[in-house]
């Protein structure tokens, strides 16, 4: 059985799994229609979804270590964070 310590923890998990099923249904999805076109399309709603997951689960983790992380701490992880999508979008 399964003991969950942090419902922080077991929330970004959650939304992981989440994820990983839509990811596997999208798989799924191009495998059955077996078009480059209708895959491709499947690809780009994808694009939607693992940002999105990203933020949530990276925002969870802040939530989770708001009390534990000193000032300067938290914010080196957002700067970091922030560095990660000045990053993406620089491509």
């Amino acid at each position: 059985m399964l003991f969950i310590k942090d419902k922080i923890v077991f929330g970004m998990a959650g939304v992981r799994v989440i994820s990983a099923c839509i990811e596997f249904t999208a798989a799924m999805l191009m495998l059955k229609y077996g078009r480059v076109e209708t895959a491709l399309k499947i690809n780009s709603l994808l694009a939607l979804v693992g940002p999105s997951v990203l933020i949530i689960v990276t925002s969870l983790g802040l939530v989770g270590l708001a009390g534990k992380v000193s000032p300067a701490g938290m914010i080196t992880i957002i700067l970091g964070v922030s560095l990660i999508f000045i990053g993406i979008n620089k491509l």
